[in-house]
């Protein structure tokens, strides 16, 4: 058998009244202590029954939440409030933005080739001519970019050049310079073979003339 919908109305009997409060305020209770368990939340709540008696539940401190609750209250009155013209007019230009970021998307999808079907023969070729004058652009950028490149690199290529250049002509210098050391040491190293050499050619040209002169009678 299907429950009916209960109405939802003071109830007028007492008795059935405190019944129906003790058993929706249990309920109400075990919600919210699963609802803060679940989600990490901080919940407080206070009930005041029609006959003055008071019930609370919190799931930390009712003292700490009811704190909270002040400050964050109080932060909140004195935030500057917005009149309706203002909110009519933040509305306004928030609709505006929207219509604004649609426009723009389609335009985008219209411009990757997208969605061209409900195009008018009047906007396609709007479409193509705008693409031709970005195409354009996109080649004369590009352009520029080769010839800053390539002035770029003919700079460093000169540059390059220039300095194997130089570093021939020290090169050459460096080897002329050790031609020249080395030419002055030959020299010097002769100059001491012959010094050493002419003593022994004196003491050799003596020896022969000793020899060559005759000797006299012998008795």
């Amino acid at each position: 058998m299907v429950k009916g919908k209960i109405v939802i109305r003071k109830i007028n009997c007492s008795k059935s009244r405190q019944v129906t409060f003790f058993k929706r305020r249990t309920g109400l209770f075990k919600k919210a202590k699963e609802l803060s368990i679940l989600c990490d939340a901080e919940i407080g709540l206070i009930i005041f029954s029609c006959t003055g008696k008071v019930y609370d539940f919190a799931s930390t401190s009712m003292k700490s939440i009811l704190e909270r609750y002040g400050k964050v209250k109080q932060e909140v009155n004195n935030l500057p409030c917005m009149s309706a013209l203002e909110m009519q007019s933040l509305r306004s230009e928030t609709a505006s933005l929207k219509l604004e970021i649609s426009r723009l998307q389609e335009s985008q999808r219209h411009l990757m080739g997208q969605e061209l079907k409900e195009m008018r023969l009047e906007e396609l070729n709007d479409l193509e001519a705008k693409l031709d004058t970005g195409l354009k652009n996109v080649r004369a950028q590009k352009d520029q970019i080769f010839k800053e490149e390539a002035t770029e690199l003919k700079e460093k290529t000169d540059r390059i050049e220039q300095e194997n250049i130089e570093l021939r002509r020290k090169l050459s210098e460096i080897m002329i310079q050790n031609n020249t050391k080395l030419k002055g040491e030959q020299l010097r190293n002769k100059g001491i073979r012959m010094a050493r050499a002419k003593p022994t050619l004196e003491r050799g040209r003596v020896s022969v003339k000793r020899l060559r002169t005759p000797h006299g009678p012998t008795e």
